[in-house]
């Protein structure tokens, strides 16, 4: 399957002048992160074998995966609640919320590097805290200190990509780093970081599935979404059958020792799955807007039902 990879929102640009070229000749799908949050090894993993086309994109964080779909470079992407609050925000939304996944909050944190002194999230007053802009990181970092009486104007925020995350972490530059996925587990590894907080009791666990409104309205890839998002269901019910085999299969693809994936994986707080749209995830979103409209980091109060879409409710089928 063809692939290509975007490090920057220019790279969704660059596609979206070859979309009318490509419009229906397979289902174009973002892929965000690697290891446990790639459907390319969750599939290849359990045997599943798609019967349509399908052209994966990669992306390092899900405000990427919006700025394509708005674009017009991709048909289906996941990403956190948070990415869509700033879409609605804009003046541009080209896609629709169409379903939710919901996982493990335990795999974003907050990590010190070895030998910090920061031992609680109060201790992250004044210090510079890395974070990846308009994604869960800023969101629950917003609200983890809220929790200890600190605003976002006590501590110094660096806005950063992941790799630029990672290497600021890694030569010293930040106190801490607001991040997701499988970062954690190599800066532990490599690094001896140590969480200071994971976003359990911050985060929803929900991770919406967006996909782009042509895709939605042209019958061959609304049916190739269907499709694939019933083989990601039956995906994530083998990796959680499977969880020794799956855990060798993600440390080997992120290069770290396997011990440190299990331990991951032994204490998420969820197993993901797919569910349908509904009242409550709608609502969910709507607090994460609140917040981030109350700390004065989006210009306006926003509405987030618009850009829900429950349609394809009646052909996913929940865990």
């Amino acid at each position: 399957m063809p692939r290509r990879t975007f490090l920057a929102g220019s790279g969704a640009a660059l596609l979206a002048g070859c979309v009318g070229a490509h419009k229906a000749a397979a289902l174009r799908v973002a892929i965000t992160g690697k290891g446990e949050a790639d459907n390319r090894l969750i599939f290849a993993t359990a045997g599943i074998k798609p019967d349509f086309p399908i052209e994966y994109v990669e992306f390092e964080s899900g405000h990427l995966v919006v700025e394509a779909l708005n674009s017009g470079a991709i048909d289906l992407g996941g990403m956190s609640e948070i990415p869509p609050v700033f879409a609605a925000a804009s003046t541009v939304q080209s896609f629709r919320q169409i379903a939710v996944w919901h996982g493990d909050v335990n795999n974003q944190a907050v990590i010190v590097p070895k030998g910090s002194p920061l031992r609680t999230l109060a201790d992250l007053k004044g210090r510079k805290v890395g974070y990846v802009r308009a994604t869960t990181t800023q969101y629950f970092l917003i609200r983890m200190l809220e929790s200890v009486g600190l605003t976002w104007r006590d501590i110094e925020p660096v806005a950063m990509t992941v790799a630029d995350g990672a290497a600021a972490f890694g030569n010293g530059a930040l106190d801490a780093w607001a991040i997701y996925g499988f970062p954690i587990q190599r800066a532990q590894a490599t690094q001896g970081a140590r969480v200071l907080r994971t976003a359990l009791g911050f985060l929803s666990g929900n991770y919406v599935v967006a996909a782009h409104s042509d895709a939605i309205a042209d019958p061959q890839r609304a049916d190739w979404i269907v499709r694939y998002l019933a083989l990601n269901q039956q995906g994530f019910a083998w990796t959680a059958a499977n969880q020794t085999v799956w855990a060798d299969t993600v440390a080997q693809a992120i290069g770290v020792p396997v011990d440190y994936v299990r331990q991951h994986f032994a204490g998420r707080s969820d197993f993901y799955s797919i569910r349908r749209v509904s009242d409550a995830a709608i609502a969910s979103q709507q607090g994460v807007a609140d917040v981030f409209a109350k700390a004065g980091l989006i210009g306006r109060r926003v509405d987030m039902r618009p850009l829900w879409d429950d349609r394809f409710n009646p052909q996913i089928k929940e865990a």
